[in-house]
């Protein structure tokens, strides 16, 4: 799989994510917020500050989600990531 331009392949992940008080949030309340974190498959022919493998935040509202091999992934613009976690490589 080869994107094209500056779409970017990713992995939703699902997180878990305990308030201060130690209270385990549900997906329900994790869906509310605004950004949600990914793994990035592969990147786009045009797109150079992200790399594959790179741990995201991407804005949640963008994109699409469409099914690649029998998996599902998500479809972003690069200008909808605003956080790169990590590099792996």
């Amino acid at each position: 799989m080869k994107p094209i331009g500056k779409n970017i392949v990713i992995k939703k992940v699902e997180e878990e994510i305990t308030t201060s008080s130690g209270i385990l949030l549900s997906q329900d309340d994790v869906s509310q917020f605004r950004y949600s974190k990914g793994v990035v498959v592969k990147t786009g022919t045009d797109v150079n500050v992200i790399k594959d493998d790179d741990e995201i935040y991407y804005d949640n509202r963008a994109g699409y989600t469409m099914m690649i091999y029998n998996d599902k992934y998500t479809i972003i613009s690069e200008r909808d990531v605003v956080i790169v976690l990590n590099r792996t490589s």
